[in-house]
C-alpha cells in the first residue's frame, strides 16, 4: 500500500513491485489458458482495419503473452510490426511478416532484424505492469514506450494505445505524470474495456 507521504516516483515502483510479484505467482497452466482467452476476446471486440498496422511485442518473463492474438489477427491479413528496443532509450518498430527471422532485440525479447523495415504502426499493444481503471498505465520504469510516443506526437502521428495485461494487475490507482499517456483500451483475459480521454 502507497502512503501519502511518498513521492510520485517512489508510489509507482511500489506498485510496479506488487503488481509484478503478482503477476510472477500466476501458474504456467493460468498464463497459457489466459493468453488464449484473449485471443478469444480480442477476436470478438477489437475492430481493426485490413490497411491498419499493429505492434505487438514478443512477450519476457511473466508478460501476458500476445502470440495467439497475433497470429489471429495475421490470419485476418492484418500487418504486424514489433518494437526493437536500439539503445537504452530508444525503440523502433519493424515489419512482422510470417517469414522475418527474429533475433535477440534487447531486454531478453526478440524481433524482426535489420533487414525488415520500419514501421509507424496504427496500433500499439502494449505490455505492462500494471493499470487502472481509468486507463492510466505502469510500465516497468524504462520510459521506452513514452518516448517513443513523444516522437510520434512530433509527427502527428497518435496511434490507438491497447494495453495486454492480466486481470490481476489491476490496482486502484496508477498515479501520473504530464508526460503519462493513458491507454485507450485495456485488453484482458476477461474482456476489452474502453476509456474516455478526459
Amino acid at each position: 500500500m502507497t502512503s501519502p507521504s511518498m513521492d510520485t516516483k517512489e508510489r509507482k515502483q511500489l506498485l510496479r513491485q506488487t503488481a509484478l510479484k503478482q503477476r510472477d505467482h500466476l501458474s504456467p497452466r493460468y498464463r497459457f489458458d489466459a493468453a488464449i482467452s484473449l485471443a478469444k476476446e480480442g477476436a470478438s471486440s477489437l475492430n481493426i482495419a485490413k490497411d491498419q498496422i499493429v505492434a505487438g511485442y514478443w512477450p519476457i518473463r511473466s508478460e501476458m503473452d500476445p502470440c495467439p492474438l497475433l497470429s489471429w489477427l495475421r490470419k485476418q491479413e492484418i500487418n504486424l510490426c514489433l518494437p526493437i528496443v536500439l539503445d537504452s532509450t530508444t525503440i523502433v518498430f519493424r515489419d512482422f511478416k510470417e517469414d522475418s527471422p527474429l533475433v535477440q532485440t534487447g531486454f531478453g525479447t526478440m524481433g524482426p532484424d535489420e533487414n525488415a523495415k520500419l514501421v509507424d504502426p496504427d496500433i500499439i499493444l502494449l505490455p505492462l505492469a500494471a493499470f487502472d481503471k481509468t486507463g492510466h498505465r505502469l510500465g516497468y520504469g524504462a520510459g521506452h514506450y513514452d518516448r517513443a510516443l513523444a516522437r510520434f506526437a512530433e509527427r502527428n502521428i497518435y496511434p490507438e494505445l491497447i494495453g495486454l495485461a492480466y486481470d490481476c494487475q489491476e490496482v486502484e490507482e496508477v498515479p501520473n505524470e504530464p508526460h503519462d499517456i493513458a491507454l485507450n483500451k485495456i485488453l484482458t483475459e476477461s474482456g476489452l474495456r474502453s476509456f474516455v480521454s478526459a
